[in-house]
């Protein structure tokens, strides 16, 4: 069965062909034109096997890619932290539990991908995050919050 990535088997791939012989990649002094032959042609299908590889994970990496946004933040940012079980002590973690704790600020940016954030004490874990595990935090408006007239409350029927 042909490899969607190399176009061919992976028997062939190593054997050269299916499977008959066996050959050496190390280079030996040959008298035998044939021999000559099959060792080159072996060599010349694993470059294109290597070069067809090297294209297809390009193009995964190009469709993956697709869908990322980056996520870059600045110290001082307003975050929420996303805490995964595996850093909560355990026994603390149940299905419904909180999933995203905050606003919190960021400290220290290490890289693109690492920040510290100023978590309180009482949380008892590494104050490093991933940028997968941050979310940016805005602080909600007064004025987005609609306010209920007296009509509207009567209407969902909490009046008189």
């Amino acid at each position: 069965m042909t490899n969607r990535s190399t176009g061919r088997s992976p028997f062939s791939i190593i054997y050269t062909k299916v499977p008959n012989s066996v050959i050496d990649l190390a280079a030996i002094q040959c008298t035998s034109q044939a021999a000559a032959s099959l060792a080159e042609q072996f060599s010349e299908m694993l470059a294109k096997v290597r070069n067809k590889l090297l294209d297809s994970n390009q193009a995964y990496k190009q469709q993956a890619d697709r869908s990322r946004r980056e996520k870059i933040f600045n110290p001082g940012d307003l975050v929420l932290v996303r805490l995964r079980k595996e850093r909560l002590p355990p026994g603390d973690h149940s299905k419904l539990t909180h999933r995203k704790f905050g606003s919190f600020t960021i400290m220290q940016r290490i890289n693109n991908n690492a920040y510290v954030i100023d978590l309180p004490p009482e949380f008892q874990t590494s104050n490093t995050f991933n940028v997968t595990d941050i979310y940016s935090y805005t602080p909600p408006n007064d004025s987005d919050v609609p306010m209920l007239s007296g009509e509207s409350m009567l209407f969902c029927g909490t009046g008189e």
